[in-house]
């Protein structure tokens, strides 16, 4: 699985003109299902993403994660600890030949389907608000990178 996280400071998205999700804070996370990914690689990953410090303490260090501040160990500001998932296959795209990316790499639809809706299941019982894009669907995702922070994390490098 790969996994594009940036903090935010809102993100939405948005199916045929309609907003499907929005958060007022915490991370979005851009979600990549790989055709060898199994439930070990949605564990790992949502284990990671919960208790990434990336989040600013009362001094100014990047020292808590979004348990942390889901647990209450928050600063001055009013960063809500929730999480925004879009299910994003191209992020398997290879194109390192060619000029077009080849998709051999990612997981066939019901594959990734399942093993996106489990992630979001792990990341909730990390007790996090999780809001979801919609799967397949064409999506309008809008965001405030805060910093920016951007993490990118491939399960298959661990």
């Amino acid at each position: 699985m790969k996994a594009v996280v940036q903090r935010v400071t809102e993100a939405s998205v948005t199916v045929e003109g309609i907003v499907k999700s929005r958060i007022e804070g915490g991370l979005l996370v851009y979600l990549g299902v790989a055709h060898n990914d199994s439930e070990t690689d949605a564990d790992w990953l949502s284990e990671k993403i919960a208790y990434l410090r990336i989040f600013n303490d009362k001094d100014g260090k990047m020292n808590l994660s979004l348990r942390d501040l889901a647990a209450g160990n928050k600063h001055e500001t009013d960063i809500l600890p929730a999480v925004l998932v879009v299910s994003q296959f191209t992020l398997l795209g290879d194109a390192r030949k060619g000029r077009r990316p080849s998709w051999n790499g990612a997981a066939s639809p019901d594959k990734a389907r399942l093993l996106y809706e489990y992630f979001i299941k792990l990341i909730r019982k990390h007790d996090l608000v999780c809001e979801s894009g919609e799967f397949q669907a064409h999506m309008k995702v809008s965001y405030t990178n805060d910093g920016p922070v951007t993490i990118i994390l491939d399960t298959k490098d661990i």
